[in-house]
């Protein structure tokens, strides 16, 4: 297929889905609110503290949590260490390349990491052994297997699934010594965090745009919400603008959507506990 052909081609799909929008359709038969199918395994690798992979629709995420001893930063010498990295396999995009992540991959990693941190998911204040000396620290490590649109929600659902099935390995200080015993420990959390993040294309504010959707997408903004319905982290893209109306229709439907997806993390990870 020549170029030209596949910009017409490109042009043609753009109005289709426009014109869908219109009357509340989009290009996959959903309505402008509904997320794709969601699907969540947990466990998968071994030598992680916890792990999960996330399927929304054809995206896949896989992230997997490892726990270590190191030394507090100097200004929180009474909290323990989290760090959160992401990767965009080559294999997952066409436009993806080896080598160290790019600018993408570090705000996707940056956005997740801000959503568990500002949301206090974690307490961080009961991952310390020793004040001033020894805390855990806490290693997540996303890998992007397959990319078609929102990378953020899908990996902060990897995140969060993996975190809420992590087990601590149990280190005492004796004799001033650091001795790792036989026993784990659950992550302190305090709430479950739910990413949402929705698309504006033309007038239209649509729930998990696809990759399709977001080449085409006027603005984005991603949400985070706790269990209290508080949003406690945004990040819009760089480009469009937004009305005071639909930023408060983006509000409402984060606040919504939320619940329902956290419904289907704790239905995964603590029915699975329940069946151990």
């Amino acid at each position: 297929m020549s170029r030209r052909s596949s910009i017409v081609i490109e042009h043609l799909r753009q109005e289709q889905m426009e014109a869908l929008l219109k009357v509340g359709k989009r290009l996959d038969g959903r309505g402008l609110t509904d997320y794709r199918e969601l699907k969540i395994e947990t466990g998968l690798i071994k030598k992680a503290e916890g792990s999960a992979l996330v399927s929304l629709g054809n995206t896949q995420v896989i992230a997997g949590v490892k726990i270590e001893v190191d030394k507090p930063f100097p200004d929180m010498p009474d909290k323990g260490l989290l760090i959160c990295n992401a990767e965009v396999l080559p294999l997952a995009s066409a436009y993806a390349e080896p080598g160290p992540p790019d600018e993408a991959a570090i705000e996707l990693a940056r956005v997740v990491d801000r959503g568990i941190r500002e949301s206090e998911m974690i307490d961080l204040s009961k991952l310390v052994i020793k004040e001033n000396e020894k805390v855990y620290a806490v290693f997540i490590d996303v890998s992007i297997l397959n990319t078609d649109g929102n990378l953020f929600d899908a990996t902060s659902y990897a995140v969060v699934s993996a975190l809420l099935t992590t087990k601590i390995p149990k280190y005492e200080i004796i004799n001033n010594e650091l001795i790792k015993t036989n026993e784990f420990i659950n992550m302190p959390i305090n709430t479950i965090p739910i990413s949402v993040t929705m698309a504006k294309i033309n007038n239209s504010i649509v729930v998990d745009p696809t990759n399709e959707e977001e080449m085409c997408m006027d603005a984005r903004v991603t949400m985070t919400v706790d269990e209290a319905n508080r949003v406690c982290a945004v990040q819009k893209g760089e480009r469009g603008t937004l009305s005071i109306e639909q930023i408060k229709e983006i509000i409402n439907l984060a606040i919504y959507k939320s619940v329902d997806i956290r419904e289907k993390i704790k239905g995964v990870v603590y029915g699975k506990e329940k069946e151990q």
